[in-house]
């Protein structure tokens, strides 16, 4: 698993690097300043280094500068995270050592996409291979259930895609609430997956929506979320007929077991059978 290093000090930036990153399968450490980050670099000499220029008590540059005059340190990739944009800023940033640079805010949709140049081989394919490989090796049950999967960050769909596919799921995937019922009623799908906060319609309005249907409404539907699920959310999602949450970042195994019951409980209830969730 590769190992990255962000340095940055501002708390909401430096949550959603992490996040990002954790959701493809990097192994994340952080700090937030430039002398622990110049530190961890030296300790744990991470695969990549993600490094804010605006750094206290050592700024990206001396970061930078410091890293790449170590020679047992100097080959591991260092990517700068600024929001500079004047004149000179881009030669002064990898004269400094970097040997790239993102501009701020970072896009969610691409800053995976963005990092993986800077690897030998692409962490979304990593991780790929990585969790079909134990998916040969634990002989994991396959299923063919057709599965609708809704998310507006590619990030999280491609995330999804590469635990499921490997084991049979067919799927089905979808940028917005809008798109994702069109396709429901196209096809029918044993199972709906959907990301709680989206643009437009969230998931619960998407429920909402699917529930009221009534050729879609015996559909079981999971809900996933980055952000913490408030009581309020719960029992609304519960109210509109969510059958489980499901908090990122995923846990592939969790996810299966999760979804298994759900398919499982559906094939009982189409037999008059009930269960106890």
């Amino acid at each position: 698993m590769a190992r990255v290093l962000v340095i940055e000090d501002n708390p909401d930036n430096l949550e959603l690097m992490t996040y990002l990153l954790k959701a493809f399968g990097y192994s994340v450490l952080t700090a937030v300043d430039g002398e622990a980050g110049i530190a961890r670099i030296a300790q744990e000499k991470p695969d990549l280094v993600v490094c804010d220029i605006h750094l206290p008590k050592a700024d990206g540059y001396e970061v930078a500068r410091r890293t790449k005059a170590d020679p047992s340190l100097a080959g591991i990739p260092m990517v700068a995270v600024t929001a500079l944009a004047m004149v000179g800023d881009r030669d002064r940033v990898l004269a400094a050592g970097f040997d790239g640079y993102l501009t701020k805010p970072i896009d969610p949709q691409t800053f995976i996409g963005d990092l993986e140049g800077y690897f030998l081989q692409p962490c979304a394919q990593v991780a790929t291979v990585a969790w079909t490989e134990n998916v040969v090796a634990e002989q994991l049950p396959r299923c063919d259930a057709k599965v609708l999967l809704v998310d507006d960050l590619p990030v999280n769909r491609e995330l999804l895609r590469s635990i499921l596919e490997p084991l049979g799921y067919r799927l089905r995937m979808a940028a917005d609430a809008h798109e994702a019922y069109a396709l429901a009623c196209q096809e029918k799908p044993d199972l709906i997956l959907s990301d709680l906060l989206m643009p437009r319609q969230d998931g619960l309005a998407f429920i909402r929506q699917v529930k009221g249907d009534p050729g879609l409404a015996d559909v079981p539907f999971v809900l996933l979320s980055s952000s913490d699920w408030g009581v309020k959310d719960r029992h609304a999602a519960l109210e509109l007929g969510a059958a489980r949450f499901i908090q990122r970042p995923i846990e592939p195994r969790h996810l299966l077991d999760e979804i298994a019951a759900c398919l499982q409980s559906a094939k009982e209830s189409k037999h008059g059978h009930h269960t106890d969730r």
